[in-house]
């Protein structure tokens, strides 16, 4: 009789043990969850890292560096890189381009390609525009069509060395601004805005259009 009475008292001991320890643990579950999304909101190592690139995919696109030039790198800076000037690339001597720091001054881009005896002619007054107005707007070759020797003959032959030559083999600038034919011309405004795509038989009424845009 005893050792019933003893073995009651004992369950009744022990009973309120499995509810208090259920508890802990549910509320020791609870507290874990909720310091893990505490943690992925404000500074998730992974989380972050997508919040931080988000802002250069969304505004670059296909601009992997456009980022890096003059703004800075941050959200804020890229955003305030038109467009238009939001693209890398290579100039025929291999040196690293970021069409950001194009942005703030008018831009004339000539798309040409080496064998095109048009783009020929358009070399000697393209030089001299970019002389010209060196120190107010930009100008820049974009070559295509062919391969990097080909282009750099024409650059020699063209005597247009002294402006960046970009190396466009692939396509990728081409594409990016709707051109279709070489010797054409890509005119902006300082905001990134097209004033003006075409052929200019021989660069003729190149510098009055860029004159038009520095003022």
């Amino acid at each position: 009789m005893r050792v019933r009475v003893r073995a009651r008292a004992r369950a009744r001991a022990r009973r309120p043990f499995l509810p208090a320890a259920l508890a802990a643990v549910v509320l020791f579950a609870v507290a874990g969850c909720g310091s893990g999304t505490g943690s992925g909101a404000s500074g998730d190592p992974g989380k972050a890292g997508t919040t931080g690139g988000s802002a250069p995919e969304a505004g670059s696109g296909d601009d992997t560096g456009a980022d890096g030039g003059e703004q800075g790198g941050d959200a804020e800076g890229v955003a305030k890189v038109p467009d238009a000037f939001r693209f890398t690339g290579e100039t025929l001597d291999g040196q690293k381009f970021d069409g950001a720091e194009l942005a703030g001054k008018p831009t004339v881009l000539w798309f040409w390609a080496p064998w095109c005896p048009k783009c020929k002619a358009q070399g000697p007054e393209t030089a001299k525009v970019a002389q010209e107005f060196e120190e107010k707007a930009h100008v820049v070759g974009v070559a295509g069509l062919d391969k990097p020797a080909a282009m750099k003959e024409f650059v020699g032959s063209a005597k247009v060395g002294g402006f960046p030559q970009l190396n466009d083999e692939p396509g990728a600038l081409w594409r990016k601004f709707g051109i279709t034919e070489q010797s054409t011309y890509v005119v902006l405004d300082k905001t990134g805005k097209r004033v003006f795509t075409g052929n200019l038989p021989a660069g003729e009424g190149l510098a009055g259009k860029v004159g038009e845009l520095v003022g």
